[in-house]
């Protein structure tokens, strides 16, 4: 089997890449490592490399339909990972899960509606819901003493009443929770009970670590089936956000054509020519690439952590069940959370995400994104040490 090189450091700055290029704008400086925006350092899949520029070198990149076997791939890669039987008749394509999880807020609910969300929870869910003029509701997670979280759900039935439209993030970011049957199954119950739409985005869903399992919230039944929306894409699995591919998968094909008829009178309606390639590859081809890569991503959660147990107490770094990020808790450094972000920037150097951006109301916590060669966290390690070690 061909070994992949996940060390090597590849030269992202002056690309477009906002990971770097944007450092300024978010950082105030371009002298911070940059450990942000959650894409990777890593060349995707060389399959994939491969079938763009196979693809590139036709050199006509005309309008591009998709063929059958593009959700043949996408339900192809959820049966055998997943355990999850979808039918290609009821996906449907979109630009990204963020766009699909817009669009969906605009026809399925008005100015004003209120939309459940787990925080702290992915920044967007707070930014889509506020932009589109809807209100947002928070059901705050618990912080248990061993860096783990946990849902509060006296909370969370009494509020679930109260909604719209719920998101869950499964598994979750930033806290890398894969969720149990057994939480799934009570929110897909009490969202069904209460006549509220629920979309599952499921974009973090191959990268499970620790010996967990991702079940998605429409495969646990068949009620679960014909209720919930669910929101997938190889773009963060293969690190091709850049191509602007998803799909959503609805549970009838009239919620579908309602989806569709959305994009379509916004006259967005082809494949890219890229993505089309990009995403069919990956799934049909990428699958040795992805083991090799969570191994290295599990040994890189692992380093982070133990370098902060012992040699930066004072910042705890929780190894996730899922994701490529580490939610990192900074609260005895004493700082608020406007403090701690200037801190990181400009005493330790790192570009890291502001936890005010997953919950406004929680201080002490930023998420590190672990994408990257071992290298790159052995710089950063030392950066934030020697920064620590100095207050």
């Amino acid at each position: 089997m061909m070994q992949y090189d996940f060390d090597r450091i590849v030269d992202r700055e002056g690309t477009s890449a906002a990971k770097y290029d944007e450092r300024v704008k978010n950082f105030g400086t371009d002298q911070v490592i940059p450990l942000w925006i959650a894409d990777m350092d890593f060349p995707t899949a060389p399959p994939v490399v491969d079938a763009l520029v196979k693809r590139a070198q036709e050199g006509i990149w005309g309008y591009t339909s998709r063929p059958d076997s593009y959700f043949q791939a996408v339900c192809g890669w959820q049966e055998r990972r997943n355990g999850w039987k979808i039918d290609p008749a009821c996906c449907s394509y979109a630009l990204g899960v963020i766009p699909a999880i817009g669009s969906m807020i605009q026809y399925m609910t008005a100015p004003g509606d209120r939309i459940l969300i787990q925080s702290p929870v992915y920044g967007d869910f707070f930014d889509i819901i506020h932009d589109n003029n809807r209100t947002i509701v928070e059901n705050k997670m618990i912080a248990n003493g061993d860096g783990t979280w946990s849902v509060d759900w006296a909370d969370f039935e009494a509020k679930i009443k109260t909604v719209k439209m719920f998101l869950l993030c499964s598994p979750h970011n930033p806290l890398g929770i894969v969720w149990q049957r057994e939480e799934l199954e009570k929110m897909v119950s009490l969202a069904k009970a209460n006549g509220v739409i629920l979309i599952s985005d499921e974009i973090h869903s191959d990268l499970i670590f620790n010996g967990k399992k991702h079940i998605p919230a429409a495969s646990l039944s068949p009620e679960a089936a014909g209720y919930v929306i669910t929101c997938i894409s190889a773009t963060k699995t293969f690190n091709m956000a850049g191509l602007q591919a998803s799909t959503t998968v609805f549970p009838t094909v009239e919620m579908k054509a309602q989806f569709d008829r959305f994009w379509r009178n916004l006259e967005i309606h082809r494949n890219n020519a890229f993505s089309l390639i990009a995403v069919e590859t990956a799934y049909r081809e990428g699958e040795a690439w992805l083991e090799q890569l969570k191994v290295y991503l599990r040994d890189n959660f692992q380093f982070v952590h133990d370098y902060c147990a012992q040699q930066i107490p004072a910042v705890k770094a929780h190894i996730p069940d899922a994701t490529y990020l580490m939610w990192l808790d900074c609260r005895e450094l004493g700082m608020d959370q406007d403090a701690l972000a200037k801190f990181m920037i400009e005493k330790a150097g790192l570009g890291l995400s502001n936890g005010k951006g997953f919950a406004p109301s929680l201080a002490g916590y930023m998420r590190l994104n672990a994408a990257c060669p071992r290298s790159t966290l052995e710089r950063a390690m030392k950066q934030l040490e020697a920064a620590v070690k100095a207050l």
